[in-house]
């Protein structure tokens, strides 16, 4: 037979804490919160801003329409947090590869191989961006094009390390082609509906990313 003092040691059923289940409604609501800009990226990507409604969305991340609202103000504050959290997120990635790398170079492969995977992860992400950039509101596409232009300059400073004398509005160049390079992988990925490889598209990608940043520049002006 169990002592009682043995018994008052057992474990009963109880509610969780109040300050555990209130951790537990947080992870729930950010989780739903993505649940929500994964089901926007796609959505936007196939149909456009345009045509996607409130009740798609919530459709599509399992909540009702009105309950969007429990997350964002409207279907506008829902494209401005996928373009921002991303912009954001590329920003914040980037300057990690940078600061982990020992040298100039170093930092340039893992700059490209960071791209690279970004695109290959994200492809409705880029469509988004390249189609609906216009639909978000004012302040949000200033903040959106502030982490943009940090993110081209983390690169520019890198390639002036090793493009010596290359001014910066050249080595910006080489950097917004480079994007247009890997950033084309929604639609190169694609041959007359055949999907590339992810493990064969990465090392192409890589290797024809790097050779256009790595270019010498033409001694004499073309044309």
């Amino acid at each position: 037979m169990t002592e009682p003092s043995q018994t008052a040691q057992l474990p009963s059923a109880q509610a969780a804490p109040p300050q555990a289940a209130s951790t537990q409604r947080s992870q729930a609501k950010a989780n739903r919160r993505q649940a929500l800009l994964s089901a926007a990226a796609a959505l936007f990507a196939l149909e456009g801003f345009n045509r996607v409604s409130l009740e798609d969305l919530g459709a599509a991340a399992g909540v009702s329409g009105p309950a969007v609202y429990r997350h964002f103000a409207g279907k506008q504050a829902v494209l401005g947090a996928l373009l921002l959290s991303v912009s954001q997120d590329l920003l914040d990635g980037g300057r990690k590869v940078v600061a982990d790398s020992d040298g100039d170079l170093a930092a340039l492969g893992g700059l490209v191989a960071f791209h690279v995977d970004f695109a290959l992860s994200n492809p409705d992400v880029i469509r988004v961006q390249d189609q609906d950039f216009s639909n978000l509101a004012g302040e949000d596409q200033a903040e959106v094009r502030t982490l943009q232009r940090n993110y081209v300059e983390l690169w520019v400073d890198v390639l002036a390390g090793l493009h010596e004398g290359t001014e910066a509005a050249e080595l910006r160049m080489r950097a917004h082609a480079t994007f247009g390079l890997i950033n084309s992988t929604p639609h190169s990925v694609r041959s007359h509906g055949r999907r590339i490889g992810v493990r064969r598209a990465r090392p192409l990608l890589e290797s024809m990313a790097l050779a256009a940043l790595l270019a010498p520049a033409p001694t004499e002006p073309l044309g």
